[in-house]
């Protein structure tokens, strides 16, 4: 972050291309999605703020980089992930799967660090409610959202969940979304069969299965260790009759460093504005093409 600080960033132009390399980079190593999200948080308060040429507010590398954010969300169709024609054209099919495969990790990967930005109290939680509204098509019972939506909301769910349901607002929007999974996952077409395929069907199952028990799930974590750190996860696991090499973890709970000293409930959130995100537009011609 200080180095970024040291460019001496000098118009709102070359604030645009910090974030943009920063959001290229967080949606292309989605493994190192929170570190990028903890840069962002550190920047907001150190990069300087530029005159807004309509005379409104200044344009801040906050409102900067949520309206940047908004931008790619709002990209995201809900139908389906079918490229457009001159994307396709000329390509073979192995290419076309490719470009898929690498879309649909592109829009997991937003989803992924807009719950972090939410973590970090870049983002309120009536924003994120709107969010996933959105996406599950709440307005609109017979909508029937596509896989890769269904996938996006599993995994902003499982980034934010537990910090999310402990907010009003948030609890609310969680069960309204919750409940519209589950009757999608209970809905069957024509010829009686499910609507999606059982991996989307397990998809659900285990995010509300996470959320029923209190957004605790086991994880399996490689990582370099030094030969004290194996000791005492050799001991932990001893004391907890467990040997398979998982670790608990609470889905969606906020950064250690950033409650550390402050309010212990998991929704505090001193940064109370909430963003500069517009609202977001449940009938976007972009969200639905």
């Amino acid at each position: 972050a200080a180095k970024l600080v040291e460019t001496n960033v000098e118009s709102s132009a070359e604030l645009e291309v910090v974030i943009a390399l920063i959001m290229k980079k967080a949606l292309t190593e989605p493994h190192y999605c929170e570190t990028y999200a903890d840069l962002v948080f550190k920047l907001k308060e150190d990069m300087p703020e530029f005159p807004s040429l309509d005379g409104g507010k200044p344009k801040s590398f906050k409102a900067t980089l949520l309206n940047v954010c908004q931008n790619e969300f709002e990209s995201i169709s809900q139908e389906s992930l079918a490229l457009a024609d001159e994307e396709s054209e000329g390509k073979d099919k192995e290419e076309l799967d490719f470009m898929l495969t690498q879309k649909k990790k592109r829009i997991l990967a937003t989803m992924k660090f807009i719950g972090h930005l939410f973590l970090r109290q870049l983002l309120s939680a009536r924003i994120i409610g709107d969010i996933m509204q959105d996406l599950a098509s709440c307005d609109d019972a017979n909508a029937i959202p596509g896989e890769h939506v269904v996938e996006c909301l599993c995994e902003l769910l499982n980034s934010i969940g537990y910090t999310l349901e402990s907010m009003p607002v948030g609890k609310d929007a969680i069960t309204q979304v919750c409940g519209r999974l589950m009757d999608l996952k209970q809905r069957k077409n024509k010829k009686g069969t499910s609507l999606y395929p059982m991996r989307i069907n397990f998809l659900i199952q285990d995010l509300l299965e996470t959320k029923k028990a209190g957004w605790q799930k086991k994880v399996f974590k490689a990582a370099a260790k030094t030969k004290n750190e194996i000791r005492e996860d050799a001991l932990r696991d001893e004391k907890a009759n467990k040997n398979d090499g998982s670790q608990l973890v609470v889905a969606g709970q906020r950064p250690a460093w950033l409650t550390a000293g402050k309010d212990a409930t998991p929704g505090a959130r001193p940064d109370a504005d909430g963003g500069s995100w517009q609202d977001v537009p449940s009938k976007a011609p972009s969200r639905r093409a």
